[in-house]
Formats: structure tokens, C-alpha cells, sequence
């Protein structure tokens, strides 16, 4: 397998995305500091960041099957030139002095909209950049990107805020329009099935939830991923109220969340090696079994940084499972079917996550700290039963036969 540093074109759109990444979570963090400046309002400055949520969710499935239509490297590009021009329109704003909370609300939009389409733009060209037996390394490098992207743009984004208003999105239009440069050489190779005339959205969009549906390894996953992402965000945030009911100084939890981050980073980096010397049977019931006895021993942790250790140690199996998860869905997808089928991942995801601190918060209301941490441990604990004892995850296929169409179709 020859290595993916020699492979130009991705490298191109992973150094691209590494920019524009760490410049969105740049601009995630400013924007709530922005409108706090502009109102004084919290519950404004909430009220931004869930456009941009929102918008990726909304747009999500419709977003999978446009790109299922469309070029996928054009909507690549206009996805980040769009972006470019949105936060650069709100960094002139701000230095003239005319900035509004209803535009700061539009750029989010903008920016939600984006993502969801860019998103299954990129992972359905990937099969196409890469080898069918690369396609794991290129996805675990991907999970590397977004980590180190999340952790960078959290730190620059205070400080640049603190330097000047528009900064962090001067930062951030540049970052975009640096990825839009890298783009425009990349060599995406021809889809081998020129896509469909447009027929009806709606169909479409029930066609990637049929597809989905209908493949048993792909629902199993799909509800694991649902079910893990659910209580993984509600235990986060029953964790960090506990850290503060315990006296744990804000600096400490900021920790907490950069060790998290630090190690989903190393664990992507060790993702490629575990995903081909352990079963995925094993490896995606091993990643449950880890999390089952990790999670209760947060009730006996003092300090925010050993709670810190606890999250990098939790972080540090997943993206291996979600390396041949992902993988796996990937390559056994029809070409004309990828952009939904990560639409649909995307959406699920998402949703779990949202809905899980929404979970948390009301355990927190409702139980103490330490009760709270242990039912979501409990509920942990049940999923990974019958995770184990699930018949399709244990004969969950090894790799990609090289004579399947979706393996045949990626790029020799």
C-alpha cells in the first residue's frame, strides 16, 4: 500500500481542510464573545451558534443528495469561496462599525449551509482520491484533522478576539480562501456513473435512508454511532457540572477539554494500525467495553486534571471504530449513493449530539453530580451488552472484498 503522503491530490484537500478548519472553529469561538460585546446577552450569543447547528441539520439530507447530482469538487469549491466572502462581509462590517446580531445570524446560516453540503462532498470523493486499501488511513487522518482543527481554532480564537473584533474572521476568510486555492488543483477523477437527470429531491433523499436501512451492517452501525454519540454528550456535560459543583477553577475544565481533544488527535493517529491487526468485531465491541469501565470512575476523580486524563483516555479508542465503521460504509456504498449516506451519518450524529446535553442537563437537575455520571455509565454499560451480542456486528466483514463494485470503483 503506498503511503498517503504520496499521494498528491489528497494531500492537497487534507492540508486545505486543516486550514479551514481550525479558521471555522476560530470564528465558532468569536462569534459568541461578538454578539456578547454587541447586546450583552447570553442568550443572543447562544442564539448564533445554533444557526449553525441548526443549518447543518436542516440542510443535511437534501445537502447529501445534491451532491449526489452535482459535481462534487465544484460544490467543494463554491462551498468555501461562499464561506470566504460571508465572514469576510461580516469582518468589513465590523471594522465600519455596522455590524448587526440579524447579520452575524445570516453568516452563521451561511456557514451551517456549507458545511453540510462540503462535508458528503468530501468523504464521497474520497474512495476516489485514495485506494480502496488507503481509504482507512485517509478517513483516521480526516478524524486527526478535525481534532487538531477544533483544538487550534478554540485557542486562536480568544486570542485573536482579544487583538481585535474582526480578526478572527479576517483570519477566518483567509484560511478558506487558502483551502479554495488548494482545491482548485486537486484531480478528483471522473465519477463512473455520469449522475442521474434530476429527478424528485424527496425521492432521492428516502433513497440514502432506504440504502441505509436496507444493509444491515450499515443500520447497526448507524444506531451505534446514534446511541454512543447520545450519551457520550450528555455524560460530557454531567461532567463538566460536576468538575463545577466541585470547585474545579474554569482554567482546569478548559484543560478537561483540550485533553479530550489531545487525545481523539493521538487516537486517530493510531486508528490505521488498529484497524488492520484487530477484528472490527472486536475492535468496535472493545471501543464500548473501554468506555463501560471508564466512564464511573469519574466519581472519584478530585481535579479537573485527572478528570482531563480520564477524557483523553476515553478519547483515544473511538477512532479506531469509527475508522473501519467508516471505512466500511464508504466502500460498500455505490459511488451515486455516497454523498447521502454521509449525509445521513452526518444527521444522525448530529442530532445525538444535540439531544444528548439536553439529556445531561436534566440528569443534572434532576439527580446529583455523582448519580447522574453513573446512570449515564449504566446506560453505556446496556448499549455495549447488546453491541456485543449483536449478531451482525460479529460477523462484521474483516475488510472490502477487492472484487466488490464499490472497491472496484475506487481509484488503482
Amino acid at each position: 500500500m503506498s503511503s498517503l503522503a504520496r499521494n498528491r491530490d489528497y494531500r492537497l484537500l487534507w492540508m486545505g481542510q486543516a486550514l479551514s478548519e481550525s479558521g471555522f472553529h476560530t470564528a465558532m469561538i468569536a462569534f459568541p464573545l461578538l454578539v456578547l460585546a454587541l447586546t450583552g446577552s447570553p442568550a443572543a450569543s447562544g442564539l448564533v451558534l445554533g444557526v449553525v447547528a441548526a443549518a447543518q441539520l436542516i440542510a443535511g439530507l437534501p445537502a447529501g443528495a445534491l451532491v449526489d447530482r452535482w459535481n462534487r469538487k465544484k460544490v467543494m469549491l463554491w462551498c468555501e469561496a461562499v464561506q470566504a466572502a460571508a465572514v469576510a462581509g461580516l469582518a468589513v462590517a465590523l471594522w465600519q462599525r455596522v455590524a448587526t446580531v440579524p447579520l452575524l445570524v445570516a453568516v452563521a446560516l451561511v456557514m451551517g449551509v456549507c458545511r453540510a453540503l462540503f462535508e458528503p462532498a468530501e468523504e464521497a470523493c474520497l474512495p476516489r482520491l485514495v485506494t480502496a486499501e488507503q481509504v482507512p488511513a485517509a478517513v483516521a487522518m480526516n478524524a486527526a484533522r478535525g481534532y487538531a482543527g477544533q483544538l487550534s481554532g478554540t485557542a486562536l480564537g480568544g486570542f485573536l478576539f482579544a487583538i481585535g473584533r474582526m480578526v478572527p474572521f479576517v483570519f477566518d476568510a483567509c484560511t478558506h480562501l487558502l483551502a479554495f486555492a488548494g482545491l482548485v488543483f486537486v484531480r478528483v477523477p471522473p465519477r463512473p456513473v455520469e449522475p442521474r437527470p434530476v429527478r424528485h429531491l424527496g425521492r432521492e433523499i428516502l433513497a440514502g435512508l432506504r440504502w441505509v436501512w436496507h444493509q444491515p451492517p450499515l443500520r447497526v452501525t448507524t444506531l451505534c454511532v446514534v446511541v454512543l454519540n447520545f450519551f457520550f454528550s450528555a455524560y460530557y456535560l454531567v461532567i463538566i457540572m460536576l468538575a463545577a459543583e466541585r470547585g474545579v477553577p474554569p482554567g482546569e475544565i478548559g484543560v478537561m477539554a483540550a485533553m479530550l481533544g489531545a487525545g481523539g488527535i493521538l487516537g486517530a493517529l493510531a486508528a490505521p494500525a488498529l484497524h488492520r491487526r484487530i477484528s472490527p468485531y472486536v475492535l468496535i465491541a472493545g471501543v464500548f467495553w473501554a468506555l463501560t469501565a471508564l466512564t464511573p470512575i469519574a466519581v472519584l476523580l478530585p481535579n479537573g486534571y485527572l478528570l482531563g486524563a480520564l477524557f483523553a483516555a476515553m478519547a483515544l479508542l473511538p477512532p479506531a471504530a469509527n475508522t473501519t465503521i467508516n471505512a466500511y460504509q464508504l466502500l460498500i456504498t455505490p459511488d451515486d449513493l455516497r454523498g447521502r449516506l454521509s449525509a445521513v451519518m452526518a444527521v444522525v450524529a448530529g442530532v445525538a449530539g444535540a439531544a444528548g446535553p439536553a439529556f445531561g442537563g436534566w440528569l443534572v437537575d434532576a439527580l446529583p453530580g455523582s448519580d447522574a455520571v453513573l446512570v449515564c455509565a449504566g446506560a453505556i454499560a446496556a448499549v455495549t451488552v447488546v453491541v456485543t451480542l449483536n449478531r451482525t456486528m460479529r460477523s462484521f466483514p474483516r475488510q472490502i472484498s477487492a472484487e466488490s463494485p464499490a472497491a472496484m470503483d475506487s481509484p488503482r
